[in-house]
């Protein structure tokens, strides 16, 4: 049993789209579809050996679709695990007399035991890169310094800080975990580095507390706690001590932190700390699905501030957002602004213009790859240029422009095609045979597709003129690629009743007389029907529900 939870793969038959029936579907709905489908597949019907033999093998399939789905049991099952569920042997959790809801319940326990297996093998690293680049000589530039100095016209760019850090844990048990971390930093040729290990316990599901241990070559010996604990359904709070050795004494600090939910989408957060900075700071950030918005404000010595920023998230693939923000305090104020974008399936890029007083303009690039973070901080001048601020402003977005367009576009295409080859490899074999089930399906609905079409001419219904399934090139600039289709017309012709054809929420592939012609790729389902004489058609995306006829898909004969 547990070797079978550890599989991810999911087997391919789908029996609701098999019966052509809604994954809600009642047992009336499912008897009517079973009875259509053996009276098309039964295999007395037909008398040669060959065709005797494919359609013994559909009836079976359906026969197994629908055994499946009108026991409640066997349903839940295949609901949760699919096909694979079923096929196991001596599976303690299913007992026959259990419930759907049961057996969901089970499901989730044994989901989260296999959860805290794999977090017993997982070390979660996280990491962090930073490099400062002093880059003023670009725009403060004192020509009268460079007289007399040869190549002294070129401007002078160099790396002035640089700080890594990193991070792993080690779970000792399924409520103890292990961090270890450390950090080298360097800043004008001067340097240092620490290292932490911290030890921390849930305690119960409402908190946890922490264990730190640190050393450094700059601030000496470190011993700190924290603790965690939600207070209510909606509040929770942090409490962190610690004592920092040094030649100087011993600095110690206190933090503490308060925080509400005040609504669905809104925290408050009330934050005190004594120590070498102490200061109160309160604030409230309100996160939606198209927004980010926060208002800080920090009384404390030596910062004292009020901040502002808000955020816009995209609803787009690439997850784009935009942001600003004002912090005004008594070191001065400063505007940011910039954008982040998601540039593969693991990377997301950001660039963020800073103009303050008196920090001048800085431009600052972040690159977030999985659990590591890439940031370069640029100084591009002490002084507040508008050529600084316009050049830090359309720069980075004419490079990413271009990198998208040369590089990065056509490396996730290849990526992309990589693992579409691999996908077509794998299931080649699965491919093939149902190709082969769906080319026998179609044969044995002949004779059924005849009368259907005769019945349904005589009273000039819905007759099938032409369908096709699968990749369509539609758009000018993909005309290089080929277009993947099967012809579907006898399949649906054969599911006409009434004068009306009905697909569920599912994708076709699973249809009686299909299969999938192009794995891993967008595919659509075509249709050219005649009813009451007039043509009509329409174009419906692969899992998109289908009622035919309609007024819509008419064809205008004027056109």
């Amino acid at each position: 049993m547990a070797a079978a939870l550890e599989e991810d793969e999911i087997d391919n038959d789908d029996y609701y789209s098999l019966l052509n029936v809604r994954r809600e579907a009642t047992q009336e709905e499912l008897k009517a579809s079973y009875r259509r489908l053996c009276m098309l597949y039964h295999p007395d019907k037909h008398r040669d050996p060959e065709l005797k033999r494919q359609a013994e093998q559909l009836f079976n399939l359906v026969h197994q679709a629908y055994e499946v789905l009108s026991d409640p049991q066997s349903r839940a099952i295949y609901d949760i695990y699919g096909k694979r569920g079923l096929e196991v042997e001596g599976w303690e959790v299913v007992e026959r007399k259990r419930t759907p809801a049961e057996i969901r319940e089970e499901f989730e326990r044994l989901q989260r035991e296999r959860e805290e297996r794999r977090l017993q093998q997982r070390t979660n690293p996280k990491g962090t890169i930073s490099v400062g680049v002093d880059a003023t000589d670009l725009f403060d530039h004192y020509e009268e310094d460079y007289d007399d100095m040869s190549g002294g016209g070129l401007p002078h760019v160099e790396i002035n800080k640089m700080h890594i850090s990193q991070s792993i844990e080690a779970p000792l048990t399924t409520s103890d975990t292990a961090i270890l971390s450390g950090s080298l930093s360097t800043h004008n040729g001067n340097g240092g580095g620490n290292i932490n290990l911290a030890l921390r316990r849930v305690t119960s599901a409402k908190g946890w507390g922490e264990v730190e241990f640190g050393a450094g070559d700059t601030h000496g010996p470190l011993f700190g706690m924290k603790i965690f604990r939600n207070l209510t359904t909606r509040c929770f709070m942090t409490a962190q001590c610690g004592m920092q050795f040094s030649s100087r004494g011993v600095r110690p600090g206190v933090t503490t932190m308060l925080a509400r939910h005040l609504d669905k989408n809104t925290m408050g957060y009330l934050q005190w700390r004594w120590g070498s900075q102490s200061s109160m700071n309160t604030s409230i950030v309100r996160d939606t699905k198209s927004s980010h918005f926060t208002f800080a404000v920090q009384l404390g010595i030596p910062h004292t501030f009020i901040m502002m920023s808000y955020q816009y998230k995209f609803q787009d693939d690439d997850q784009t957002k935009i942001k600003g923000s004002v912090k005004s305090g008594f070191f001065g104020t400063v505007v940011e602004y910039g954008a982040e974008t998601k540039i593969s399936r693991h990377s997301v890029l950001g660039a963020t213009v800073s103009v303050g007083v008196p920090q001048g303009v800085s431009l600052k690039i972040k690159l977030n790859r999985a659990s590591q973070t890439y940031f370069f901080p640029i100084h591009l001048t002490d002084q507040l240029l508008p050529s600084a601020v316009f050049y830090a402003t359309v720069g980075p977005l004419v490079f990413y422009l271009a990198i998208q367009r040369l590089v990065i576009r056509p490396y996730v295409r290849a990526q992309k095609e990589q693992e579409l080859e691999k996908q077509r490899e794998s299931s080649a074999s699965d491919i093939a045979k149902k190709k082969q089930e769906a080319e026998s399906a179609v044969l044995l609905m002949q004779e059924s597709v005849r009368r259907i079409i005769e019945a349904e001419e005589s009273r000039m219904g819905l007759i099938i003129l032409n369908a096709w399934y699968g990749k369509f090139v539609t758009d000018n600039s993909r005309k290089h690629e080929r277009a993947k289709v099967i012809d579907v017309t006898v399949p649906l012709q054969c599911l006409v009743k009434d004068s009306k054809l009905i697909l569920t929420e599912a994708t076709k592939a699973g249809l009686p007389g299909f299969y999938d012609p192009c794995v891993g790729e967008e595919k659509s389902l075509k249709i050219l029907y005649q009813f009451r004489g007039v043509m009509h058609q329409v174009l419906s995306g692969d899992t998109e529900a289908l009622r035919i006829p309609k007024q819509s898909h008419r064809i205008d004969s004027d056109t």
